[in-house]
């Protein structure tokens, strides 16, 4: 008997992912790896970021929570007007397969994309 897959609604198609780390932010735009992106963590990076999601058509951001990397992050997508949500470690570490950046930040845009998640606002 073949597995039969679930196809969940897509709630929010104009999302992304980002994977945080301490040496360079993973971006996933769609489901496509050929859309993700690798970018640096200075915050004056974080407009080449902010630029990349606007070409995309992007107006919502799932990133994960990881340390103290996010903070900053955060604050500018606030003040550029994105709608942000926080996921955390959690939500991530069960994927099946090899883990990788990439797999991570197709995931989170995955859970932003099917799922209505809790919206975060820091007072900035």
């Amino acid at each position: 008997m073949k597995d039969k897959k679930m196809l969940l609604p897509m709630i929010n198609p104009k999302a992304a992912g980002i994977d945080i780390g301490s040496r360079m932010h993973v971006v996933a735009v769609d489901q496509n790896t050929d859309n993700v992106r690798s970018f640096g963590v200075y915050t004056k990076v974080h407009h080449d970021i902010i630029s990349y999601l606007n070409l995309h058509g992007i107006t919502t951001v799932a990133m994960e929570s990881t340390g103290s990397y996010w903070q900053s992050l955060f604050s500018d997508f606030q003040r550029s007007c994105f709608e942000v949500i926080l996921t955390f470690g959690s939500q991530t570490k069960n994927v099946k397969g090899k883990k990788t950046d990439v797999i991570d930040a197709i995931w989170i845009q995955k859970l932003d994309l099917v799922f209505i998640q809790e919206v975060f606002y820091l007072m900035i």
